[in-house]
This record gives C-alpha cells, structure tokens and sequence, in this order.
C-alpha cells in the first residue's frame, strides 16, 4: 500500500507517494502559507487528497516539520516556522484527514530515509546529520526511529563542541542562550563567522564561497576549512563515543564539500576512545528528497500491510 510523505517547509511544502519498493509514484509542491497555522492546515490537507487522487488509494500520512511535538503538551516546539509553535499539528491535521498522522523532526526524516534505503541501508546502527543553515542529527536502530523520551534524541547541534582550544572559548553566542554549541562552529553561518573572524572582514561570506576560495589556493580559506575539517571530527567523534554507529550519514548544504569524506575521517582516530575507527562516514543518497522520503517511511512496510489504522 503506498504511504505519502510531506515535507513541511519555510518557503514549499513538498508531498509525495511512495511504494513498498521505494519508488515515488507521484510528487507535487506547493508554496508555504507564510505566517499562517489555518492556511497550512489547509494547504497540506488538500496536497494530501491531490496526492490520494493521483494514485487512486488512500494511504498513510507522515510529515516532517521543522521542529518537533513536545511529549509533554502534545504540541509543536522549536519549530523555525514559528507559527507552528505552540500548535497540536498532528492532532488537527488528523481530524482534517479523518485519520492518525505521524509527524517526526526533518532531521529525524531524513535519517530514516537513509537507514531505509539510502545511504545506510542494511547499517544496524546510523547516525544522520544535517549541516547546513544549521545542524540536525537523527538516530536510527534496527531500522526504527529513536526519539527518545524527551523527543530530542540526535539533537548534537547543543552540546559544546568538545576539546574546544582557548581560541574557541567560551564559543560564539547560540540561539538557545548557550556559547560555543557544536551548531555555532559547524554550520553554513558558523563558517562564515569563523572565517569573518580569522580575516577581519567586514562582512561575512557565505560558506560556498569559502570553500571555493579554499580550492583555488587562497590560504585564509583553506585554513578555515581545515579548522572545520578538525571541529566536524571532534564533533562526530563525540557522537562516536557515545553511541558507536555503524554508519554516520551526512545531508544538508555543507555535506557537498567533498573533502569532509577524506580529511574528517582521517582525523577521527585523535577523538574516538579506541584503537580503531570502522563507523563509515557517507554522503546522503537522496540529497534533499531524503526528508520527504522519511516523512513516508514513518509508516512502516508491515503497518500497511496490515491496512490502516482506523479513523
């Protein structure tokens, strides 16, 4: 039975139908109501009965969304998207679509994508990442999501950044009112500051630009590549440490600068407590469908074989 997979963005909401075998039968995107909890409601409902129409069945519904359901209130928080905040997303989208809605973090998406059928398929043990505008992560085992009892299982991104050097302390300020988060060193922005900072430069440049600027042999940018290269591994090798994945996946804008696949696992042996290293470090294999896709999977193959639940 085929399931549907939303992933609910800042600026589109992208749907689609995904078979048993993995393939997409159907995908459609719409804009995001801006600002605006009833028109998203609306927007993601009809999606879900174009998608129905397409195929021709009804199926599951997971969602993805930035942020996640508090396990205590039963509603969104930490959700960029601010106005889903506060909202009881999967309650309301449920009683719209007459049926149970799953909803998961899209960093949680997009590790379950992975584990199912990407990058990590066949791996017991995976570690998803997200870097770019900022950093997720994601945990799944035996092929099942951990979101823990907290619902923040994976979220790296607000630890310290271990090992930091007196030239990192205390860290630059975080969002959530800390300094020096893993999130502040290692993504798009946190780049940008760092090399903003090395350089004296007036204003900021974006992390692509950097990293071009590394390859063509300029050496402010290369220095900060490679400091990012070190930091990405002490991050990592914490994660190592403490949950010794088989496979650590990486998604998000920065997972495109190939030399992270050579140079961070080559410096993991200074980090991780023991005397060898075999936890894989991979690109993700569905790039930016891979949250789509494990809005999907949310419903599991043997769930619609046994049909689904009732209204």
């Amino acid at each position: 039975m085929p399931r549907i997979g939303i992933d609910l963005g800042g600026t589109k909401i992208e749907g689609i139908v995904l078979a048993d075998d993995g393939a997409i039968e159907s995908r459609r995107r719409v804009p995001t109501p801006a600002g605006d909890y009833a028109a998203t409601i609306d927007t993601v409902a009809a999606l879900v009965l174009e998608l129905e129409r397409d195929c021709d069945v009804r199926c599951t519904v997971g969602v993805g969304t930035p942020g996640a359901l508090s396990p205590a209130t039963g509603r969104m928080r930490n959700a960029n998207s601010t106005c889903l905040n506060g909202q009881p997303l999967d309650a309301d989208l449920g009683q719209r679509l007459r049926r149970r809605v799953r909803i998961a973090n899209d960093a949680d998406c997009f590790t379950l994508s992975e584990a199912r059928d990407g990058a990590a398929r066949g791996a017991t043990s995976v570690f998803g990442v997200i870097i770019g505008t900022g950093t997720g992560g994601g945990i799944v085992i035996d092929g099942r999501l951990l979101q823990g009892p907290n619902a923040i299982a994976g979220e790296w991104g607000h630890n310290p950044l271990p090992w930091m050097t007196d030239a990192e302390r205390p860290g630059p300020p975080c969002y959530c009112g800390k300094h020096g988060c893993v999130e502040t060193f290692l993504s798009g922005p946190g780049m940008a500051h760092d090399y903003a900072t090395a350089t004296a430069a007036a204003s900021s440049r974006a992390a692509v630009d950097i990293v071009e600027r590394a390859l063509a042999g300029e050496i402010a940018a290369g220095q900060c590549l490679a400091r990012y290269h070190d930091r990405l591994a002490r991050a990592l090798a914490s994660v190592i440490n403490l949950l010794d994945p088989e496979v650590i996946v990486l998604g998000g804008g920065l997972s495109n600068i190939d030399s992270l696949y050579i140079d961070v696992p080559a410096r993991l042996p200074r980090y991780v407590f023991s005397d060898v290293v075999r936890t894989r470090l991979v690109r993700a294999e569905y790039g930016d469908s891979s949250g789509v896709r494990g809005a999907a999977w949310l419903w599991g193959v043997e769930e619609n074989e046994r049909g689904l639940p009732a209204d």
